[in-house]
């Protein structure tokens, strides 16, 4: 079927084998994410010309594609100052196309009115993922843009993770005792959540909690709640009166509890210090409900007679969405207000000009989690809709400069690691494509998870994130082990360009089973092992010399030597 089909092939294969599974499962939909200039980067350019030039190359199923980098058509107004950003997305939507993928260009595909609620989908594009998964009879794992690739080039996947039954149960249980009216009090607890993480729980599918105490909710609230969840890797999550019922367990990784102080503390901590630049709603993209929530919050402005200057007020939505809102006028007051309104694109994938916008104000923790990150490194505030909204008519309600990123020291993430004396020796697996390899080399180890798209520079391969035990340590040449990938489904085009340029690790372990990771590894022929019988990343220092070796399907780590303790 051509050299296209069977990369993809051979990958489905290498992630059956990670995850242990012992079938395939037909796959009856996809999502592709990895389509903006700033979030695929150079991996992900160089990959799709790989692809080009195969007529067999062509996705077997029905295929959507995540939100691009801006909207073509007000590329003015954006002001984007990018080198030739226009042209390379270009080059990308047009390399999917090829690949027979709708260019829908949404980050919200459960939210544009397609047959896709239920059966079994391949979606890469974390709070579509966490969305689907919580509120409607559509079962996926949280696949990487690669995997779920490869799954729409062959229409197959490894059944395995979510597919399962026995693995859809909730680990840890949120009691909630705040009051929740607001649609940002939804996003902030989604996001809280994921910070109470603890490396001593055993989360083989990523962070999944049932929640008690929430009022009722409406669509907008649901989806805010599952999109900041999903920045932590969360692939669904349950809700007591709003989503089915959770399925009964024996006990949970962890119980906690957010208060109304916890939530009051989230406000103080994320409220907006300097002046505001520019304000941005829609991510995940906007819905109709949240557009018209916007437009009465300017409409009671324009009503006093005040207008907003220099377009500092942009929402964004996919173009499902903003044609319905062009017919039952909300589009026209609002373009009438001064606010620029976006479609096919997404807050966290533009390129935001620098010498125009400092400080952003956002209703979204999922904005501010990516939009404070390596991808724009850019410090945001949060606050509600209507308080985002008189910020954009009002430059003058808070002064001073702008806030700096790293300005407040960051809470060190929680990890377990003790530094490790004894000799340590242990067998794992390898994966099918790769039959026989050796490499040693220096360890770099860690037990929390490595988010690669923006937590990781792209081109220096620097673990940029505030908090990480690895916070400032390149990965390029080590061997790099950690339990699994977190964050953005967009993390192997990332891991590929490091490879590609020569600033990705020498080989890879992972405790967990990832597809976040080993795409990349696949594809690449990267040594990638897992599966261990003692958690290396407990039992191995950074720093350590450290010998692999691939033979029948089985790879030995052996420390060679301990580094010194620091």
């Amino acid at each position: 079927m051509g050299p296209t089909k069977q990369k993809a092939a051979r990958l489905v294969v290498d992630l059956a084998s990670t995850a242990g599974a012992s079938e395939y499962i037909p796959v009856n939909n996809a999502h592709i994410s990895g389509v903006s200039v700033i979030t695929g980067g150079h991996g992900l350019r160089r990959f799709l010309s790989d692809l080009s030039g195969d007529p067999l190359g062509v996705v077997s199923i029905p295929t959507t594609l995540n939100s691009a980098g801006c909207d073509h058509e007000k590329m003015e107004e954006m002001g984007i100052d990018y080198p030739d950003f226009l042209e390379q997305q270009f080059e990308i939507i047009h390399s999917y196309s090829e690949l027979g993928i709708e260019a829908t260009l949404s980050c919200t595909p459960y939210d544009r009115g397609i047959e896709s609620s239920e059966g079994i989908g391949s979606w890469a594009e974390s709070n579509a993922v966490c969305f689907s998964n919580s509120y409607t009879s559509l079962v996926t794992n949280r696949e990487s843009g690669l995997s779920a690739l490869a799954s729409a080039l062959t229409g197959w996947a490894p059944k395995w993770g979510l597919h399962l039954e026995s693995n859809r149960k909730p680990n840890v249980l949120v009691n909630v005792e705040a009051e929740m009216s607001n649609l940002t009090d939804w996003s902030i607890l989604g996001d809280w959540i994921g910070k109470q993480i603890m490396p001593t729980w055993d989360l083989p599918w990523g962070l999944m909690p049932r929640f008690v105490g929430l009022p009722r909710a409406s669509f907008e609230m649901q989806k805010a709640l599952t999109a900041s969840a999903a920045n932590y890797g969360c692939p669904m999550l349950w809700a007591d009166g709003i989503t089915s019922d959770a399925p009964e367990i024996d006990s949970y990784q962890g119980e906690v509890m957010f208060t109304e102080e916890d939530l009051n503390q989230r406000y103080r901590d994320l409220s907006p210090r300097g002046g505001v630049d520019l304000v941005v709603i829609g991510c995940p993209q906007a819905s109709v409900g949240e557009a018209r929530e916007t437009a009465a919050a300017v409409r009671a402005r324009m009503e006093l007679g005040e207008i907003i200057r220099d377009h500092r007020l942009w929402l964004f939505m996919s173009s499902h969405n903003y044609d319905l809102i062009s017919a039952d006028g909300t589009l026209d007051l609002l373009e009438e207000a001064g606010a620029l309104v976006l479609r096919d694109t997404c807050p966290e994938v533009t390129p935001y000009n620098r010498s125009k916008y400092n400080h952003l104000l956002t209703n979204s923790l999922k904005a501010e989690h990516y939009l404070t990150s390596g991808l724009n490194r850019i410090p945001t505030s949060v606050a509600p809709i209507i308080e985002c909204v008189a910020h954009a008519f009002d430059d003058s309600l808070v002064d001073g400069p702008p806030p700096v990123l790293g300005e407040h020291s960051a809470t060190p993430i929680h990890t377990s690691k003790t530094h490790q004396e004894s000799p340590f020796e242990s067998m794992g697996r390898g994966i099918p494509s790769q039959i026989k390899w050796k490499v040693s080399g220096k360890a770099l180890v860690t037990d929390v998870p490595i988010t690669y798209l923006g937590y990781v520079n792209k081109d220096t391969g620097v673990i940029e994130e505030l908090g990480h035990p690895l916070d400032g340590v390149p990965i390029k040449d080590t061997v790099l082990i950690y339990p699994k990938g977190s964050g953005s489904t967009v993390a192997p085009f990332v891991l590929m360009g490091l490879i590609y340029t020569g600033y990705g690790p020498m080989a890879i372990v992972n405790r967990d089973v990832c597809p976040l990771t080993l795409p990349a590894a696949s594809l690449l022929n990267v040594p990638y092992a897992h599966g261990f019988r003692d958690d290396p990343t407990i039992r191995v220092n950074t720093g350590d010399e450290v010998s692999l070796s691939l033979s029948d399907g089985e790879v030995s780590l052996r420390v060679e030597a301990r580094s010194t303790e620091d």
